[in-house]
């Protein structure tokens, strides 16, 4: 039995005042409305209705339970109207994953862009060096680094490009000199980030080929600002990715090794359930970044770029 589809004829009943006319406005027959009005009073075990061949009239129980029909079936409705406009105007939470780097550096910004834009959407911003399962802990994107995504049925947006480079102190680099080649880098302090994205040792790739590098660690810390720190503070060299180097490398506290090479390129990935009824504050989120993310990734570049941030013998 359809609970929410006899009380909708029930309510009909009452307002048009006869079993006829409510079969008329709903399309069926008088004897269709009288048993599903039947079959409602034997599911309730309670009598709703006193019938004569004149007229209708409610119950004491029938009238509680109309007023409740007409509540219930208001929320019902309501909900329907939101649930099919969720793909037309954004509104609600939208849940947003990302590794802490990236951010701090970039989205929390770009979030509080995307916020003046569409204020009823309230983001909830997780960052952690783990990348969760989107539909398990229930985020609605995730953003996160790949060099190739596997096989599934989520959505993945390419935002742009990112990689890492090697990074230093003024300081440490006049106590210990500049390395001229990655074989080099086996004489220094290596400053270690563990993130689960990454093998332990240095891939460097530059036009001369690749190189395979592990310095003698010193430190391990699982946050890149942090590490930068570290660096800072001429505890060794690090490898920092683009967009937690730049702030460092333009304020002169660190300097870029090595310029020539990078490491672990990836490109950046929006991850979503699906395209099918796709949330608009999910959609417009997206669109967001991939206009407004990669210009701030190319402003990362010209600064990895610049030689006055690079070290020199």
């Amino acid at each position: 039995m359809d609970t929410l589809h006899s009380m909708r004829v029930f309510v009909r009943v009452i307002d048009t005042g006869s079993f006829t006319a409510a079969a008329l406005a709903l399309d069926l027959s008088t004897a269709q409305v009288s048993r599903l009005v039947s079959d409602l009073e034997q599911q309730l075990e309670a009598r709703l209705l006193n019938r004569t061949t004149r007229r209708l009239a409610l119950t004491e129980v029938g009238e509680r339970y109309l007023q409740r029909c007409r509540q219930i079936l208001a929320e019902v409705e309501e909900a329907s109207a939101e649930a099919r406009g969720a793909h037309l105007k954004p509104s609600g939470r939208l849940r947003v994953h990302t590794m802490t780097g990236l951010g701090l550096q970039h989205l929390t910004t770009l979030v509080a862009r995307y916020s003046e834009l569409y204020p009823e959407v309230v983001i909830e911003l997780t960052l952690s060096q783990r990348t969760p399962d989107l539909l398990e802990d229930g985020q609605d994107v995730i953003i996160t680094f790949a060099r190739e995504l596997p096989d599934s049925q989520m959505v993945a947006q390419v935002l742009g490009p990112m990689y890492s480079v090697i990074c230093a102190a003024p300081s440490y680099l006049a106590k210990h000199g500049v390395p001229q080649d990655p074989a080099d880098l086996q004489q220094h302090r290596y400053l270690r980030l563990l993130d689960p994205l990454y093998h332990d040792n240095w891939v460097l790739n530059g036009d001369d080929g690749e190189f395979d590098v592990l310095p003698a660690e010193s430190l391990q810390v699982n946050v890149a600002e942090s590490l930068a720190k570290a660096a800072q503070a001429g505890m060794g060299f690090c490898l920092l990715p683009s967009f937690v180097a730049c702030p460092f490398l333009r304020e002169g506290s660190l300097l870029r090794v090595l310029p020539e090479y990078r490491l672990r390129a990836r490109n950046i990935y929006a991850i979503y359930p699906s395209r099918r009824f796709l949330d608009a504050k999910i959609r417009t989120w997206v669109d967001f970044l991939k206009a407004e993310l990669p210009p701030l990734l190319a402003l990362d570049e010209a600064i990895l770029d610049d030689s006055t941030h690079w070290a020199t013998c």
